[in-house]
């Protein structure tokens, strides 16, 4: 019996697993991946955010944020990001790249119910996120659904590489219905 990063179909199982698990484990890995964006100067940005939803069969990761956050300006000027997750364990690296669409309202009430009071904590705040206040805690959270808004990824691509005894290095994209390609690591 082979090992998964020894084809690239377990390759594929093996990142949707990580995927998956990093919505339903807290403590998993891909829980918290960073997302990186281009801000409307042109300036990178990275940050972490939460994995919410991974759906292999559409291609698509959600995350949650506040709609006044730099990462909106960023996404509405250049729709699009990069995502990167390492998993120690298996020593595999993840990065993703998609198109991102910001739904909000009507579109993210259904989820926005769902969340618990705790959670809604995160979306909405005054003053906005990124403004200047005069001490640390000069702020207060105050939870308004108009703030909340789904950063849906639809995957255009995905490379992962493996550090095990032997490197492997595996890319997939949605071009070619993520048949893979192994490349030099």
């Amino acid at each position: 019996m082979s090992d998964w990063f020894e084809t690239l179909e377990g390759t594929l199982d093996q990142i949707w697993s990580r995927l998956s698990r990093g919505v339903a484990d807290r403590r998993a890995p891909a829980r918290q991946p960073t997302f990186a964006t281009v801000s409307p100067s042109g300036w990178l940005e990275a940050r972490t955010v939460v994995l919410r939803r991974a759906d292999r069969q559409a291609a698509e990761l959600d995350v949650y944020t506040d709609i006044s956050s730099d990462k909106i300006k960023s996404l509405t000027a250049t729709p699009r990001a990069a995502l990167h997750i390492w998993e120690p364990k298996p020593r595999l690296q993840i990065r993703l790249q998609a198109d991102v669409a910001i739904l909000q309202d009507a579109e993210a009430a259904g989820i926005w119910s769902n969340l618990p009071p705790e959670a809604r904590l995160s979306y909405g705040s005054t003053p906005s996120p990124g403004t200047q206040i005069e001490t640390s805690l000069a702020y207060v959270k105050d939870p308004d659904p108009a703030q909340f808004a789904i950063l849906r990824c639809s995957l255009i691509s995905i490379d992962a590489v493996h550090l095990g005894d032997d490197h492997r290095r595996a890319a997939f994209t949605r071009k070619q219905d993520w048949t893979g390609q192994w490349l030099a690591p």
